[in-house]
């Protein structure tokens, strides 16, 4: 029997850390965890000080950092995972140029080693074993491991690193794939939600539904500020319509040909939502395999919406000064700064002036978004409107489910207008879509359509709601009122209902009329 060469058997050890590598394959969600601990075990299995692994970038014919284990301080880390050096230098730059691994077992006495890198790093390399990282598109990097703690790099520990390498080139070249086909679908679905945004029938003044006093203010404002590139700052609780605002003041403004990006600032992490506004190079961290811009760049010389503007985090809120102030952004791991020209359009449910108070949002950037405030009221304040929104919403929804046209029924109507509304418009739209599901064939809503909640609304008396309105308002509110009321207790019957409420049956249609009853 042929003698087995124990040189080249592997330790249990050394077999785990395989197995780990051959597991990163699948691992295209998690790589960067999965590399770090590759690299960690690496470092422990090779006795060694540290490990390094450089992706090639041949755009700018240069090498980066993705990842290293070291004995270092985490500033240092940082410092290292944004360093870029030449393709041409160093080790790596020969390992490139000849395509084949190499073994120094002192560095110092090496022409092909590059000091600047140790300089840049503040660490002092002494052997290394550097091998290609291999795909059948070419070098993708390189992975080093570095300074061997006692005596040198042994064969068996260069074949262990040979096979590492082939096994982490082809995690690599996944998760890149993977990232690749991720950006692609999401740059075609920003375009196309762009391309849907820019019709811009669909957001002029007349796409927000409502005649009260309180809208009406609104509209004023709203008028003022349109022919402006003023920042504006959309207040109101949730569901009261803050971004259909901000859209409706884009899209008849002088920039309605240009850009309208919205992103909510609560959605995202702190540095996710950098790289969502800002952009970010290739190579500034893990599953970044392609320059992208951000939504600043995007909406160059149009508007940009920053929803819920309250949640975002303070060290965040300082990188958006800047850019307010400068008028220019970086691209997170970029170094080159780029001129941005946009209308800023913000909202929150918070109260911003209460949140400086706190420290939760800083004073400054407070000033700077603040210019122009507009306060949407809640829909518990302007009841007029609920008719109007409520045959809005039904002739909306019908038309999406491709069902016969529905009405609701005057009790139906006066419990949705006596109901609170804490979601707003956004919950009656809901209340809306809910009922219609559950009438099925029937063309009428009735109150058994409602849910529990609204039906525990209904008050027997009429309620005059404290507001600032007018006598005048107040009278036609009471008016409304009594109309549905009278008709609802005569199951429609206009005559009838005309004699309880001691009107001409032509005076009662006239009201009817005037107040956009829907019976």
């Amino acid at each position: 029997m042929e003698e087995i060469n124990q040189e080249f058997l592997f330790t249990k050890e050394e077999l785990t850390l395989l197995y780990d590598a051959s597991v990163s394959i699948y691992a295209m969600c998690d790589l960067d965890e999965m590399l770090k601990s590759i690299l960690r075990k690496i470092k422990t299995v090779f006795r060694i000080e540290g490990a390094s692994i450089a992706l090639h970038d041949a755009d700018r014919k240069e090498f980066y950092f993705i990842h290293t284990v070291e004995k270092k301080k985490n500033s240092d880390y940082m410092r290292m995972q944004r360093m870029r050096f030449p393709d041409h230098l160093g080790v790596a730059g020969w390992v490139l140029r000849e395509n084949r691994p190499v073994v120094i077992q002192d560095a110092s006495r090496d022409d092909r080693f590059f000091k600047g890198i140790d300089l840049q790093e503040n660490f002092v390399t002494k052997s290394m074993i550097c091998f290609p990282l291999r795909t059948r598109k070419g070098l993708i990097g390189v992975i080093y491991a570095l300074n061997k703690l006692e005596g040198e790099f042994t064969a068996r520990e260069t074949r262990l690193l040979e096979i590492l390498s082939g096994t982490i080139a082809i995690s690599i070249e996944n998760a890149r794939l993977y990232g690749e086909l991720k950006d692609h679908a999401g740059s075609l679905e920003r375009e196309n939600l762009r391309l849907k945004s820019q019709v811009q029938d669909s957001f002029n003044l007349q796409g927000i539904i409502g005649s009260s006093p309180a809208i009406r203010r609104v509209f004023a404002l709203m008028d003022k500020v349109i022919n402006t590139t003023t920042s504006v700052l959309i207040q109101g609780e949730t569901g009261t319509g803050k971004e259909l605002v901000a859209r409706a003041i884009h899209y008849n403004s002088c920039l309605k040909e240009k850009p309208f990006v919205a992103e909510n600032c609560g959605a995202l992490s702190e540095n996710l939502l950098e790289s969502e506004l800002f952009g970010h190079v290739k190579g500034a961290f893990t599953g970044a395999f392609t320059d992208r811009k951000g939504l600043f760049e995007l909406a160059h010389g149009g508007t940009i919406f920053l929803d819920e503007i309250g949640e975002m985090p303070v060290a965040m809120q300082v990188k958006l000064l800047r850019v307010l102030q400068e008028g220019q952004i970086r691209r997170v791991g970029g170094s080159r700064y780029i001129r941005i020209d946009v209308r800023l359009i913000v909202s929150t449910n918070r109260d911003l002036e209460e949140e400086v108070r706190k420290g939760n949002f800083r004073e400054d950037l407070f000033y700077r978004v603040c210019v122009f405030p507009i306060t949407l009221p809640p829909l518990r304040k302007r009841r007029e409107d609920i008719p109007l929104l409520a045959a809005h919403f039904l002739k909306k929804l019908t038309r999406k489910q491709k069902k016969p046209s529905a009405r609701l029924t005057p009790r139906a109507l006066n419990l949705l207008i006596q109901y609170n509304w804490p979601g707003n418009v956004r919950e009656l739209q809901n209340e809306i879509e809910r009922a219609l599901t559950l009438v099925g064939k029937d063309r009428e809503i009735r109150k058994k359509f409602l849910s529990e909640k609204i039906n525990a609304s209904l008050s027997p008396k009429i309620s005059i709601p404290a507001t600032d309105c007018t006598i005048k308002e107040v009278t036609q509110r009471i008016e409304q009122r009594m109309i549905v009321e009278a008709m609802e207790k005569t199951g429609g019957n206009r005559s009838k209902a005309s004699r309880i409420l001691g009107l001409t049956r032509q005076g009662l249609l006239n009201k009817i009329t005037r107040y956009q009853i829907e019976l």
